[in-house]
């Protein structure tokens, strides 16, 4: 190569690692875009947020305190989700009415006795705002908040307003079963996919032009999209911090594993909770972890390691009370994803329930009758399971109802 030729190859080199870093700068979330704009679509309103301790900008300032202190914005009230606003409830737990400590907005749950927005709660606001980070797991509840929260609004004539965020597992992978109509709970609203590659705003707008909200009724809904979002970005690599949003979802790499290793929490297996790695950490004082590491090994199920180890859950204040064998040593799997765009969580989720029933068909059992349908949103699967059906034939089985959810999803994607 010539003197000259080379140095056109650098500069061409030094000019796209600084427009990729450039395209990596100007990302920005659904709240930057809405701080950017000097809160214009709020202006004069009496504002009240669905939030918790996600609801960070890409500086790490919180939703609350932005607008609070937002010129020509009212901050009238806060509502609390699942885990509180500050997340340090343990999942199921109740959340009580109480004032924000920073800024003295009184703090209203939306979770225990009352899941969805009365009237009285929502009297002498003017726009429902929701900001929080999803996981991309169709069980995982905030969406089911959203939706509620979404359909109250409508209910009273407020508008609803979705800071959107991203799908912290890709926007890429669709897997799983499809919710059925008669299984519907607050651990899926809606006739979504159980990975659905969605994020929040684009959720947002499918449940509300779909009809899906009680008795079709449809809200006054804006989106504040994110800017220099791609589908197939993963949270660990945007560049901001990951706050957990819920006490056993530490790190991105939970999150990629939990809409597989969640359906665990069905069954008699541990899903790690009571552990530092809660869904990285799996296993039963019964199981046999070294057969079960290989039939894994051996699924085609590819982007995860698969380790063998054992491991005694304990009591977690503030995480894990009373985790399934407590002060008991199991055996059981250390999983570490090692291709976020092509592991597919549910998929091998599927493929390890089938296994640890077909090693252990005298240990292995559900928690309930109603839990695993609740779970995979459906009758068909945990009697597939039980039946001895394998994997592939299961998965195969959701394939029809998942061609029909993308057919819907497509129109409501809002990034390439």
């Amino acid at each position: 190569m010539s003197k000259i030729k080379y140095l056109v190859t650098i500069c061409f080199l030094f000019l796209l690692l600084m427009s990729c870093q450039d395209s990596l700068s100007k990302f920005k979330l659904g709240i930057d875009v809405m701080a950017n704009s000097k809160f214009a679509a709020i202006q004069g309103k009496r504002v009240a947020i669905i939030t918790n301790q996600t609801g960070l900008d890409s500086q790490g300032n919180h939703v609350i305190d932005l607008f609070f202190i937002a010129p020509g914005v009212e901050l009238v009230a806060l509502f609390g989700p699942e885990h509180g606003i500050r997340g340090d409830v343990e999942g199921g737990f109740d959340i009580n009415d109480q004032k924000d400590p920073k800024t003295g907005v009184p703090i209203i749950s939306i979770y225990g006795n009352t899941n969805k927005p009365t009237p009285e709660m929502l009297q002498g606001i003017d726009v429902l705002i929701f900001d929080i980070q999803d996981v991309g797991a169709r069980f995982y509840t905030y969406i089911s908040t959203m939706s509620l929260c979404m359909e109250a609004a409508a209910e009273n004539n407020i508008e609803f307003m979705v800071l959107d965020r991203p799908n912290p597992i890709t926007g890429m992978i669709v897997e799983g079963p499809v919710l059925k109509d008669e299984y519907k709970s607050f651990v899926g609203i809606h006739r979504i996919a159980l990975r659905h590659g969605m994020t929040v705003g684009e959720l947002a707008k499918m449940f509300n032009e779909e009809g899906w909200l009680a008795n079709g009724i449809k809200a006054q809904l804006t989106v504040i999209p994110m800017e220099n979002w791609r589908r197939n970005s993963w949270y660990g690599e945007l560049g901001i911090q990951w706050i957990k949003p819920s006490p056993n979802m530490p790190s991105p790499m939970t999150a990629l594993l939990y809409p597989g290793m969640g359906l665990l929490e069905t069954c008699n297996i541990s899903e790690g909770r009571g552990t530092a790695k809660p869904f990285e950490n799996i296993g039963a004082p019964w199981l046999d972890n070294v057969n079960l590491a290989k039939i894994l090994q051996e699924s085609g199920i590819s982007g995860v390691s698969i380790d063998t180890i054992s491991y005694i859950p304990v009591d977690m204040p503030g995480a894990a009370m009373n985790p399934k064998y407590e002060g008991q040593l199991c055996h059981g799997l250390l999983l570490s994803v090692t291709d976020p765009r092509q592991f597919q969580s549910v998929a091998f989720g599927l493929h390890l329930i089938c296994a640890a029933k077909k090693l252990h068909p005298d240990k292995f059992a559900w928690n309930s009758q109603r839990s695993p349908r609740l779970m995979f949103g459906n009758d068909e699967t945990p009697v597939a399971i039980d039946a001895g059906q394998t994997a592939e034939q299961i998965i195969e089985s959701w394939n029809p109802d998942l061609v029909t959810f993308q057919l819907i999803r497509e129109k409501y994607l809002l990034y390439e």
